[in-house]
């Protein structure tokens, strides 16, 4: 049960990495997309593609903490006082960015725009990048039971480039979503401005990927060795292979199969973290059967995960389905009570 348990919880940030940090891409494309006229057309298209799914993606993380809670109340114990500080702040850029996006959009003053808009660009950036560093911190066993907060836990070189990784792959996925975005919502001018942009992340990906080889070989030798051989390795190659292919539709103009493909590579890469891993939850110090928590609530929580997948699921599948053939209905000024006022566009 344990070892099921595990693997739910490698899925389930493998669904939070590939839905939730399509929308940190699209706030890290938000954040760089200029000036109130220059970036006005890339954050009009933002706005409308995040608009009717952004709050459903972060049902992968709510999933994510109760099976580390549940599941594995040693590792969530040793992860969340080892690691407090970054944890809290990601949950801070998690409320502002919420809250960023969701002001924006119906605020007239072009002065708020600017600062909610701020808040949401920022938040996307920093959120995936201490998440990221967490991970890798993890990865390169600074955290065990009874370790203490320190800095060092998420700031070594294993930790920032795994944030700076996270960051990049993120944008990746944003951009390439944006691409067929932009298309279904006849903004054809931006279909060319964040196909090129889906290049440069992947570029980027691909140059942080090789300085991390001799990092991770010093810093994080037993995840280094689990991703340089037997499943791990088999992974990180089809998803390299993913990658590449994307990378070939996007060049092709085919954007519908290459959200799959881009999915499929961030989604293996996380996949492949969890075969490197094996057998250890946290290397080399607390293994799956030994952060384990009780066989009864072990069962309770299958029994609960099962129910989930079967009445969340097929909702999620569906909202996004209808997301992306534009059925779903955009929210008027009326709707949302955003009238304007003395002093609008100032």
């Amino acid at each position: 049960m344990a070892d099921f348990i595990a693997w739910v919880l490698v899925v389930a940030i493998a669904a939070y990495a590939c839905a939730g940090g399509t929308d940190y891409g699209a706030g890290f494309w938000d954040l760089v997309a200029g000036g109130a006229e220059r970036g006005k057309r890339p954050r009009w298209l933002i706005d409308h593609a995040m608009a009717p799914v952004w709050e459903a993606n972060n049902v992968w993380l709510i999933f994510v903490l109760v099976i580390m809670w549940t599941g594995f109340p040693t590792m969530f114990q040793a992860v969340f006082s080892a690691m407090w500080l970054p944890l809290a702040l990601a949950a801070v850029g998690l409320v502002l960015r919420g809250a960023g996006f969701a002001l924006r959009k119906p605020t007239r003053r072009l002065a708020q725009q600017r600062f909610y808009g701020a808040v949401f660009a920022i938040s996307s950036l920093l959120t995936p990048f201490l998440f990221g560093a967490v991970l890798g911190g993890i990865a390169s066993g600074r955290v065990e039971v009874g370790t203490t907060a320190s800095a060092d836990a998420w700031t070594n070189g294993t930790s920032v480039l795994t944030g700076l990784l996270a960051v990049a792959a993120t944008a990746f996925l944003g951009a390439v979503f944006l691409c067929s975005d932009a298309l279904r919502f006849g903004a054809d001018d931006l279909v060319d401005y964040f196909r090129a942009r889906a290049m440069v992340a992947f570029a980027a990906v691909v140059v942080l990927a090789l300085i991390a080889r001799p990092v991770t070989h010093d810093d994080a030798r037993y995840v280094w060795d689990g991703l340089t051989g037997g499943l791990g390795l088999l992974l990180i190659i089809v998803a390299a292979v993913c990658g590449l292919a994307t990378v070939l539709l996007l060049w092709r103009r085919s954007y519908g199969w290459s959200r799959y493909t881009s999915v499929a590579s961030v989604a293996l890469v996380v996949g492949a973290w969890g075969c490197a891993q094996r057998p250890y939850l946290l290397p080399t110090s607390l293994t799956v059967t030994e952060a384990a928590g009780a066989a009864h609530t072990l069962r309770w929580l299958m029994i609960v995960t099962g129910i989930a997948i079967v009445l969340v699921g097929p909702a999620l599948v569906l909202l996004y389905r209808l997301d992306t053939m534009g059925e779903l209905e955009e929210l008027s000024d009326a709707d949302t009570g955003a009238a304007r006022a003395p002093g609008d566009n100032l």
